[in-house]
């Protein structure tokens, strides 16, 4: 067995896990940055944990994963308010925008967001902590006692099929500002990317330069995805009615411009970007693809390693006493 690539993997699970457990209760307790670290963490390990427990035997990868996929979702809807708070706060620093129209928007996202995250705490009390870091340890054991490392071949299929679906996503998309092509690049783009990271996190490490670049074009994707989302709330709040006193329709449309033109300036970016992010995909392709692929040859105990040296050391003893009794017997010529 390649004990020293199964003890990598192994020990990608446990940190996950760790990870995990750490940034979940900060999390439940209502802190964005440990819903946001909780809900990566998950994704990660949603990506790891069906591709390492290929093949595997005795392990418990299934329920484990539908554990995490609960994870996932429970945390999703009240990562994605938080960003638009935080997308609010900035807008509320411009001086050529109205702080009463901001407000607005706000006291709107924060009615959702009180909403959501008590539906947040209802799924996350229905997931076990305890049971799925059982069930992870039991894959990592799993792979500990596997003889051989099937999770390559099946990591390397899904990079191919990922790398295959950015390309075509990117096609489809085009170099026109459209919403709907520009989400199907983000979300091929991310799933590559956490595929592409578990490759470079069990020793693949030419992955790491390529994870750098489809991070770059997927943060710039995802903030743009957040400007769309702060705009579908902006369009909501205008279309309520406001018994009582009715904000300045102006000082919304105004506030709906600005997120526009946000959005089409991280939109020129991501075009500037193209020609890397096709060649990163292409590169997965020729170069990650068959190193992850390949199973590394099994190497020799260190036992029958020392044992074949000092034979070799004997056998060059031997025949350099040979040498010196020849050269004797000739008189040193």
């Amino acid at each position: 067995m390649n004990t020293r690539v199964s003890r990598v993997t192994t020990l990608l699970l446990q940190r996950l896990t760790r990870t995990l457990e750490r940034h979940l209760p900060t999390a439940v307790a209502g802190d964005d940055t440990g819903v946001h670290q909780a809900r990566v963490t998950s994704r990660r390990l949603r990506e790891a944990v069906p591709v390492l427990a290929t093949g595997l035997e005795g392990s418990k990868a299934g329920k484990a994963e539908r554990k995490i996929r609960r994870l996932t979702q429970a945390l999703g809807t009240v990562r994605e308010l938080d960003v638009t708070l935080g997308l609010l706060d900035n807008l509320a620093r411009s001086p050529q925008l109205s702080r009463t129209a901001v407000e607005d928007v706000r006291a709107h996202v924060i009615a959702e967001r009180d909403s959501r995250r008590a539906e947040m705490l209802k799924r996350l009390d229905r997931v076990n902590m305890e049971k799925l870091g059982r069930r992870l340890a039991s894959v990592g054991a799993a792979l500990d006692e596997a003889p051989d490392e099937p999770w390559r071949k099946a990591l390397g299929a899904q990079l191919l099929k990922r790398s295959r679906r950015l390309a075509a996503a990117i096609e489809d998309a085009g170099h026109m500002y459209a919403p709907e092509g520009l989400h199907q690049v983000r979300i091929a783009a991310k799933k590559l990317r956490y595929g592409l990271e578990l490759a470079a996190d069990s020793g693949t490490r030419q992955a790491a330069p390529h994870v750098r670049t489809i991070k770059r074009v997927q943060d710039m994707l995802g903030k743009l995805h957040d400007l769309q989302v702060l705009e579908t709330h902006v369009a909501a709040v205008q279309a309520e009615p406001h018994p009582g006193r009715t904000p300045s329709r102006a000082a919304l449309e105004e506030l709906a411009r600005n997120i526009e033109d946000q959005c089409r300036h991280l939109h020129g970016r991501y075009v500037a970007s193209l020609p890397a992010l096709r060649e990163a995909t292409a590169a997965i392709r020729k170069t990650i693809v068959p190193q992850v692929a390949h199973t590394p040859r099994r190497r020799r105990p260190l036992k029958m390693s020392l044992a074949s040296a000092g034979e070799t050391s004997r056998a060059a003893q031997t025949r350099r006493t040979a040498r010196a009794a020849a050269s004797t017997a000739t008189g040193g010529r």
